[in-house]
């Protein structure tokens, strides 16, 4: 019998694999057991109409923060999917490097909490996202 994958390189192999993730333009900073930072260099193709990041492509940084950082906590022979995405909006972005930093809250066996901070390269916030996560059984495997 082999051992289960180790999470946090898992979450790494999938992020490199991930042509979304790529044509996207975000990057994998940093992972760790229930937390993963995540960045993204912010050009003409990410702004809205006003010039400014769009909202959308903060909350997909939020997203994918939280849902990564919740990957490295899962039980083997489970996966999860995100339910709820609450995203409050605090400073409007502007091109250049943005960094959404998600760590997991609370984990059970059916449920997950995630939050992420969405940053300049100032550290300024931009954002702060809310994640609630459904757990349950692999039937891909």
């Amino acid at each position: 019998m082999t051992d289960p994958p180790d999470p946090i390189d898992e979450v790494r192999e999938r992020v490199e694999r991930s042509a979304f993730h790529r044509s996207f333009g975000m990057t994998l900073e940093r992972v760790a057991e229930g937390e993963v930072d995540v960045a993204l260099e912010a050009g003409h193709d990410h702004l809205n109409l006003m010039g400014r990041v769009h909202g959308g492509v903060l909350a997909t940084l939020a997203d994918t923060a939280t849902g990564l950082a919740y990957r490295t906590v899962l039980e083997p022979g489970t996966t999860f999917t995100t339910i709820q995405l609450s995203v409050t909006y605090l400073s409007a972005g502007r091109a250049g490097r943005i960094e959404a930093r998600g760590r997991v809250v609370k984990r059970s066996r059916r449920t997950g909490y995630a939050e992420a901070d969405v940053v300049d390269l100032e550290g300024r916030l931009l954002a702060r996202a809310t994640a609630l996560l459904a757990v349950m059984p692999d039937t891909a495997q």
